[in-house]
């Protein structure tokens, strides 16, 4: 049901996310209609939830597992351009640092032709999931990794 990733959630983006060869992870998705605050705009809330999901995830894909989990401490959103919806928009995340206690991930959201419309940095504090919400079976309520071959997506950053 997240509403980044949940395939089962109708309101959601439904975005599918890949480790990549370099350690990072990275997204190839569309927000629709529904994902808008102005008229042809998405919502600086979805843009900013976008980017915490890719942070996570950046540690998975630099670890190749599923194991770690946490909490976001905080986040820095920079809005750099709109952010269309019903376009095609790449998303890339990496692990800046990893201890065992805390990481740190640099993200980003690109349009088709590599430029830049939003970035940040988000920190997390790494917490066992059942110390997030009790009684959870992680993979099974929570999302993750579909492995399907995708290791490397070409795109040039502006």
């Amino acid at each position: 049901m997240c509403i980044m990733c949940g395939l089962d959630n109708e309101y959601g983006v439904r975005a599918p996310f890949y480790s990549m060869e370099d350690g990072s992870v990275m997204t190839v998705f569309s927000y629709r209609k529904q994902h808008q605050s102005y008229p042809g705009r998405v919502h600086g809330g979805l843009i900013t939830s976008m980017l915490d999901e890719m942070g996570l995830r950046a540690l998975w894909a630099k670890e190749l597992s599923e194991e770690s989990f946490g909490v976001t401490m905080s986040i820095e959103t920079k809005f750099r351009k709109p952010v269309p919806y019903d376009e095609t928009i790449i998303g890339k995340g990496i692990v800046v640092k990893d201890t065992p206690k805390f990481c740190a991930a640099e993200v980003g959201l690109y349009n088709k032709y590599g430029t830049l419309l939003a970035n940040g940095k988000v920190n997390y504090l790494k917490l066992d999931a059942n110390k997030i919400a009790e009684d959870v079976t992680a993979h099974e309520e929570m999302c993750y990794l579909v492995e399907d071959g995708i290791k490397e997506i070409n795109f040039e950053q502006k």
